[in-house]
């Protein structure tokens, strides 16, 4: 056991590591069992994941019951919609931290318990750089609210009547009463946002009990499985199983078929290349295109379709998803459990087929994530077809450009502001150095007098993210970003823009060497002062682009388990 460095022994280093740990612990507790961590991302400060105590609980009684010893780790947690600047600026520090902890304590195997956006990448991340023995518990998504009669998708429901507000077809004081309407219990956001896409593809990685992916975070069925994680975690640190045995490349591609079949977020692609970047796995932005594009959307939720979670667990969950592209799959991933992850397809049924749809009869037929290229993304930008509206998927129209979220902020709503439907609206500045963090603000809402008009959608472009639960025809993650030195800095409102979706182009149209002879907009350069001290400082110097995961350069990679030096 890796423990046994600490507690082995009989000279004064070991008597104080076993010493200062008999505070409830017997002394057979250092006997050669092994000490689990539960990593618990539990935090009133992330709404999403409170309830994560309760279930590391019953993940400790399962430990206990197969005879380990838990431990409750409480590390890092971020709630997406409370930190500011953004989340996506601590989700790199909450990894360095989690994967530090693990190291430094005496223990053999962990269980990361995770529901909020970035929880889950980071702990994945951390586990990966550590690579000793893990399991995830994804916290689950919550129940659905109704408002008005209707079910209200967390966070697409919030885009969709904040539109209506500004466009005067809803009262200010509607809006605020639905407010009441929208968390109906614990859980993170109940439609296909990118907590739910990375709790699923946890699973799909070989990360989970299989199963346990998706339940709502009040069912009792959540706890039955964290207890049943905890016995697990035990069984993996006997096998020494370790997540580089099982998130291989074979893992990860099924993770992109899924994501497509699923209609996930495009969030999705930087924390796979993340996690992937972490255990040295051969995995780029290109292999989202290629393994994703040609595959059928099949389930039919928010903010790509009509349901929410809880109508995907009730009509067969993921695995039923899963037995729909079963020959999409490769049967050589495998799972914590040892098997392979298509063993568990077999037979299984889909309860509901308007929320999962059979194969020869998806929603979209082509739904993956589309990688684009030219001399706007010179390193690629990605959209999502099953969010877009299908008309513009094919345009061309004149940039309207905003330097950054301020400059958005301040000028969207004036009447002066000269924009049609035809527009394409240019935001700049919100990459992972520019902002810094890279925040989710790509779906850029509609000028007001558009709203008013009818217009609902159009082609929006820009070097940050956007929400999972976003839709529209946004075009994100454009690499190089403005603030690295990208050509995104040199648009001017005016030039003509050309989206081609299924050419997988993105173009600003100009004579040749128009665009390289540009200076950078000087706003677009001076929109965030570069941070001084700190956090922000250290991940402005180091971090990388969104085609490469957007990690920091000095974690990508493992470092193991082992522990430099000893205590003294």
């Amino acid at each position: 056991m890796r423990s046994a460095q600490w507690y082995g022994g009989d000279d004064r280093n070991s008597y104080i590591h076993r010493a200062w740990m008999r505070r409830g612990l017997p002394a057979d507790a250092f006997d050669g069992r092994p000490h689990i961590a539960i990593a618990n991302t539990a935090s009133d400060l992330t709404p999403c994941n409170s309830h994560l105590d309760e279930v590391s609980r019953s993940v400790a009684a399962g430990i206990q019951q197969a005879g380990g010893i838990a431990l409750n780790l409480p590390v890092v947690s971020i709630g997406e919609t409370q930190v500011r600047p953004t989340a996506m600026l601590w989700r790199n520090m909450a990894a360095m931290a989690i994967e530090e902890m693990l190291r430094a304590n005496p223990i053999d195997g962990v269980v990361l318990l995770g529901g909020c956006d970035k929880t889950i990448p980071a702990l994945l991340m951390a586990a990966s750089s550590v690579d000793i023995p893990a399991v995830v518990v994804p916290g689950g998504p919550m129940l659905t609210g109704t408002f008005r009669g209707v079910p209200l998708g967390c966070g697409t429901d919030v885009w969709k009547l904040s539109e209506e507000v500004r466009a005067g077809t809803l009262s200010a004081a509607e809006f605020q009463r639905s407010q009441g309407s929208m968390i109906r219990s614990r859980g993170h956001c109940n439609t296909m946002g990118t907590a739910s896409t990375m709790g699923l593809l946890a699973e799909v990685l070989g990360m989970t009990l299989p199963g346990i992916a998706g339940t709502p975070a009040p069912d009792s069925r959540l706890l039955e499985g964290a207890h049943a994680t905890g016995v697990l975690a035990v069984e993996l640190v006997g096998k020494d199983r370790r997540p580089s045995a099982v998130m291989t490349r074979a893992s990860f591609l099924n993770a992109i078929v899924a994501l497509a079949a699923m209609g996930g977020s495009t969030n999705a692609v930087v924390h796979l290349l993340a996690i992937a970047g972490r255990l040295g796995v051969e995995l780029t932005q290109d292999d989202f295109d290629r393994t994703g594009s040609g595959v059928p959307l099949l389930v039919d939720l928010q903010p790509a379709g009509r349901f929410l979670m809880d109508d995907l667990y009730r009509a067969g969950g993921l695995h039923a998803v899963l037995a729909e592209v079963r020959d999409l799959l490769d049967p050589a991933a495998v799972t914590v459990t040892g098997q392979s992850l298509v063993d568990y397809l077999n037979g299984v049924p889909v309860y509901d087929r308007e929320v999962i749809r059979a194969r020869d009869e998806p929603l979209q037929s082509d739904a993956g994530i589309a990688v684009l290229y030219g001399n706007l993304a010179p390193d690629g930008a990605v959209i999502k077809p099953a969010a877009a509206s299908p008309e513009l998927l094919r345009h061309r129209g004149p940039a309207v450009v905003f330097d950054s979220v301020e400059d958005l902020q301040a000028r969207l709503d004036d009447p002066a502001l000269e924009v049609t439907a035809d527009s394409v609206l240019v935001l700049r500045g919100c990459g992972p150095k520019g902002y810094p963090g890279m925040p989710e603000v790509s779906n850029m809402p509609l000028p007001a007098k558009l709203l008013a008009q009818g217009v609902r959608d159009m082609v929006r472009i820009c070097d940050g993210r956007m929400s999972g639960t976003a839709y529209g025809t946004v075009v994100l993650h454009v690499t190089p970003e403005a603030a690295a030195g990208g050509p995104l800095a040199k648009v001017r409102t005016g030039d003509m823009i050309i989206l081609d979706v299924a050419s997988r182009r993105l173009e600003v149209d100009l004579p040749p060497g128009e665009l390289e002879a540009r200076e950078p907009s000087p706003a677009a350069v001076r929109a965030y002062a570069a941070p001084k001290r700190g956090w922000e400082r250290l991940y402005v110097d180091t971090v990388g682009q969104a085609n490469t995961g957007a990690d920091l350069s000095f974690l990508v990679g493992s470092s193991g388990s082992q522990v430099s030096r000893e205590s003294h």
